[in-house]
Order: structure tokens, then sequence, then C-alpha cells
């Protein structure tokens, strides 16, 4: 059990593109926030779940949080997150992504107090919202919000932080078809998940 690092797992309910709250539409046995939420609890001692100031409230054996501030998106979650964890770091994730891979996060919260981010890249994208980030990145957070930069990836090449990205061929040695990578937006990618998972090739329920 990881205690030097709390788990963050964003929730909003918007779902503009999947046309329902996603976070309850169902993979397997379990609904997407479901999955998200078992794999942060099983690595992490501290876990909160992140959702919008107008989101419908949202039941969890973990503390669910506000944003605190409105209509900022990811950036929004990820600095309520930060604000909110007693822990100089956080891995941030979010509840779309149907299977996330312990090994892999376990590898990146291993290399935290190498940088302020670590970032995984799949392919030619970054992904914002399976990463670690140190509390040193609150003044840049708050200084994009000024500016109303909502995102998250701009932080990469801010001059001041240390960023570790782990890219395609580090998570290919854990994860070789990148499946934790994989995150759902839209009713084709859910029925693609769920194929993923009829198939068997999910080890995890």
């Amino acid at each position: 059990m990881i205690t030097d690092v709390t788990g963050v797992l964003l929730a909003g309910g918007k779902s503009r593109r999947m046309g329902e709250d996603k976070r309850f539409v169902f993979v397997g046995q379990r609904t997407l926030f479901e999955r998200s939420c078992a794999v942060l609890c099983e690595l992490f001692e501290q876990v909160c779940v992140v959702i919008a100031q107008d989101s419908p409230s949202l039941q969890a054996d973990v503390p669910v949080v506000r944003d605190l501030i409105p209509d900022c998106g990811s950036l929004g979650g990820l600095y309520t997150g930060l604000r909110w964890a007693k822990t100089q770091h956080i891995f941030l994730a979010a509840c779309d992504m149907p299977f996330l891979n312990p090994e892999i996060i376990l590898h990146m919260v291993r290399l935290k107090d190498e940088a302020d981010v670590v970032i995984s890249r799949w392919a030619t994208r970054l992904q914002p919202t399976h990463a670690v980030y140190s509390r040193d990145c609150l003044p840049v957070i708050e200084e994009m919000m000024k500016v109303h930069n909502r995102k998250i990836q701009s932080m990469i090449d801010h001059p001041v932080l240390r960023v570790r990205v782990i890219d395609e061929t580090e998570i290919r040695h854990i994860d070789h078809d990148g499946r934790s990578m994989f995150n759902i937006n839209t009713p084709s990618d859910l029925e693609h998940a769920r194929s993923v998972y009829d198939a068997g090739t999910d080890p995890r329920s």
C-alpha cells in the first residue's frame, strides 16, 4: 500500500460525447467508476474522487470532493486533488480508463522524486490524466488559470517544472498492447472496451 502518494480519481460527470453519464456504464460486471476506483484503492492508502461543482452527487467508499474552481475541466480537478491531498505527490487518473494497470502506476510512482510531473505518452499523445504530479505544480496551475489556459499538457513545457515522460516503449515493457492508456469518450469506444473484456483479454474482472 502506497502511503506517500494520494490517488485522485477524476469523475466529473459531463460525458458530452457519450450521451449518458459514462461513470455508470458497465464494462464487465462493474461500472467504469467502480473499476478505476478499485484499482486506486488497491494501490493507495489515501484516495479521493473529484467531481464538478454542478455534477450530480456521487456515492463512494472514499471522500468525494467538488472542484474548488468551476469550469476548468481536468486542470481544475488536478488543482483540487493537489489541494486536498496531504502528500507531496498525487497520481491522477480519469474514471473513463477501464483497464488501468497497477504495475504501470507503480512504475510511475517510483519515479516521482525525479520530476514534478511523471506523465505517460502513448503514440504521440500525452496522457495528462494518467500521471503523477507534485504539489510544486500548484503555482504553475494557478498561473494557467489566471490566463484561462485549461490544457494540462501546457505544463509539460513550463520552464520551472521537471518532467519525466513515460513513452510507448517503456509502457510496452509492462503493458504490451497499451490497453491501460485506452479511455472511453464515445459509444464506439465503449463497445470496443466491452469487446476486449468479453474476449477475455482483460486480466482484471
